[in-house]
């Protein structure tokens, strides 16, 4: 039974890119470890854990929400991307 736990910025992930992540890894770990053997699936665990920007650093700096909101594009109330990231 695996578990499977990805760490990631609050605010980098919407909500649609949440659920095709535990979708795709779901389903590559039914592929890798139950050898493509569908009721395996219900064994997989996937956890995304989200944590505050203040708990991050990237080169010794911190990932403000300003910052991942003028990368990535702000998350509106309802948890999917409002603005796409500018080139």
């Amino acid at each position: 039974m695996p578990y499977v736990t990805i760490s990631t910025v609050r605010g980098i992930l919407d909500a649609a890119q949440k659920k095709l992540l535990l979708e795709r890894v779901t389903d590559l770990l039914v592929e890798v470890e139950g050898q493509g053997n569908a009721d395996f699936r219900r064994n997989v665990w996937v956890r995304i854990e989200e944590q505050e920007p203040s708990h991050w650093s990237l080169g010794g700096m911190e990932p403000t929400a300003e910052i991942i909101a003028s990368t990535f594009g702000a998350i509106g109330a309802d948890g999917l991307r409002i603005a796409p990231p500018k080139p």
